[in-house]
């Protein structure tokens, strides 16, 4: 069986070795001396402390994460996720205020969240960078393992700057051979991170040791990704259609979709086909040292007085996101309209009082995606509404699922080494439905409308397995002893018809709103929203309804050439400009 490569402490002092004073905002204390990694082993401990840094939650500094591993979180849950009008805020007023900024578009450069994300990337690439220039001095290494390695580097290098250019925009580039480490942020990184992702493509393996590995076909998809945010259309489109036709996980398995939508969020099926690369995560792996799991996530459970979760009530999927669940009669999404066909809510209600959940045709990856009144949460028992949610008329009655431990495996898919709840759930960056769906933008961008279609239908049909619905209990007092075979609610989904991507503006449409209802909560929305040029009108529509609703995000408002990407630090502004006047620029509107 291949092994994962575990989010774990290694060396943090030998890691620190190359990072400086502007990312750590201190000296540097007990790192090893260069020459002790200078070695096979050497360079396998660097890597694994390179793979380690993509939680953000590492580093040496205790503080890498500003005290919570939630500010950097793999997945973007705040800053793409909730700033995406996925997912309110959640838990109460006041409660982790700079979420509920950024949320709003509210923020300055003086949110301590931007310092926290930006010095956890750059943790990341300075421990790439030092692998890098490490690799190249071991002379026992063959031809080919040298390769893959410096692949495997060069990857997760460009995946840290990628983050920071969608975040930031501007930022300054360090490599291995930088010797001032205060750059300047005035120069377009895209070329940098396409040259590290082209070459690991070249240079990996297509199979490697951990199934936790990065590998060349997730080197492809990533290239492929960054082609499309760069509007390289053509050129995103082939090599996306090279990665569905010849992809393969770490282990040397062909990418496919899970026969269960719900299977690309439980820990029992990590790593599975759909998985193209994904944060790893363990649940209890070292119950005497710093817990492995998926802590990023650690405050998005639900919560209330008759929660099963210790924490903390946030993330709570917005009224708007589960609208978009509704399907018409043929089982066809509502594009343009689907607020005008509302799926029946709890709102307003307290738990003691009656309730029955909607009855109308609903897409079945909602219950997946949102917890609600009524219907089967996992095997915890049917969501009882107001009870497990911390402050409804803030934000909203509903719960998340999607990075949420099972009842019957919480002891060993639940983590309780923290204060929180973590999990053994892996973070996917990229899985095989949103390959599916980038190449499918890129097809239509490019005039291919069949093949868009035939894409967007692969991830529609998945949806539509009854294998993968949502069912009522077998017993309700009993959850954990299984399954009906009766639906938990009138679930209907059908492909689009052919020729119904008639124009690129229809089927550009329908591809959105399909990204939007796959991915939910997953932390893609607002990069794609601003990647389309289409951030200004969705969200602003997003605050105008939503706020008809829930308290949090009243007075939210996105200005287009502003919001776009969030305010360099100030913090690394001013540490740029130390000792004469600031390296890097804020960028416009700050």
């Amino acid at each position: 069986m291949r092994t994962k490569v575990f989010i774990t402490i290694i060396l943090a002092g030998a890691i620190a070795l190359g990072s400086c004073k502007k990312y750590l905002e201190k000296p540097l204390t007990g790192a090893l001396e260069s020459p002790l990694l200078v070695s096979k082993e050497g360079v396998n401990q660097l890597l694994i402390g390179a793979y380690a840094a993509l939680d953000g939650q590492q580093g040496g500094d205790a503080a890498i994460g500003g005290g919570g591993a939630w500010e950097t979180s793999p997945d973007n849950w705040i800053y793409g996720g909730v700033a995406g009008g996925d997912a309110n805020k959640g838990s109460d007023p006041g409660d982790q205020t700079p979420i509920e900024l950024i949320s709003k578009f509210n923020s300055d450069a003086t949110n301590g969240f931007f310092n926290s994300k930006w010095k956890a990337d750059y943790e990341g690439i300075s421990r790439t960078n030092i692998l890098i220039s490490t690799i190249g001095k071991v002379s026992t290494f063959s031809a080919e393992e040298k390769a893959n390695l410096m692949g495997q580097a060069r990857f997760l290098r460009a995946h840290y700057y990628f983050d920071l250019k969608k975040m930031f925009n501007n930022v300054p580039y360090i490599d291995e051979i930088t010797t001032d480490f205060n750059q300047p942020n005035n120069t377009d990184i895209w070329p940098k991170i396409e040259e590290d992702f082209k070459f690991a493509y070249e240079n990996m393996d297509g199979e490697q040791a951990d199934a936790g590995r990065a590998n060349k076909w997730a080197a492809a998809a990533y290239l492929a990704k960054t082609y499309l945010y760069e509007h390289k259309f053509e050129q995103a489109r082939d090599l996306f259609e090279t990665v569905i036709a010849e992809g393969t996980t770490a282990g040397g398995v062909k990418y496919a979709l899970n026969d269960r939508f719900e299977d690309n969020f439980r820990a029992a099926t990590n790593n599975s086909p759909e998985s193209v690369f994904a944060v790893q995560a363990a649940a209890n792996a070292d119950p005497a040292g710093p817990s492995n799991a998926n802590n990023g996530d650690m405050l998005n459970f639900p919560y209330g007085t008759g929660s099963p979760f210790p924490c903390c009530g946030f993330y709570q999927p917005s009224i708007d996101l589960v609208n978009h669940f509704r399907t018409d009669p043929a089982g066809l999404p509502y594009l343009d309209t689907y607020n005008d066909h509302p799926i029946k809510s709890d709102m307003g209600l307290t738990s003691a009082q009656p309730f029955t959940p909607d009855a109308g045709t609903i897409d079945p990856r909602l219950d997946w995606t949102a917890g609600r009144r009524g219907i089967p949460y996992l095997d915890w028992g049917n969501h009882p509404g107001n009870d497990w949610v911390r402050n409804q008329p803030y934000a909203g009655p509903y719960s998340p699922i999607k990075m949420v431990f099972g009842n019957a495996a919480q002891d060993t898919e639940g983590d309780m080494l923290s204060w929180a709840p973590g999990s053994g759930i892996n973070n996917n960056i990229i899985r095989f439905s949103d390959v599916l769906l980038m190449a499918a933008e890129a097809q239509a961008q490019t005039g291919g409308l069949p093949r868009a279609l035939q894409l967007v239908n692969l991830v529609r049909n998945r949806a539509a397995n009854p294998a993968g619905f949502v069912y009522k209990y077998k017993d309700p007092s009993k959850p954990t002893s299984g399954f009906s075979t009766t639906p938990a609610a009138n679930y209907k989904i059908s492909p689009y018809p052919t020729g119904y991507f008639s124009s690129k503006d229809v089927a550009l449409k329908a591809i959105y709103f399909e990204r939007k209802i796959e991915l939910a909560l997953e932390g893609h929305r607002f990069f794609d929203l601003v990647r389309w040029g289409i951030a200004e009108s969705e969200l602003n529509a997003y605050f105008t309804y939503q706020s008809k609703f829930t308290q949090d995000v009243k007075g939210g408002h996105f200005t287009t050439g502003k919001n776009e990407y969030y305010p360099i630090p100030q913090r690394q502004i001013d540490l740029s400009g130390a000792s004469g006047a600031s390296k890097l620029t804020q960028n416009k509107g700050y």
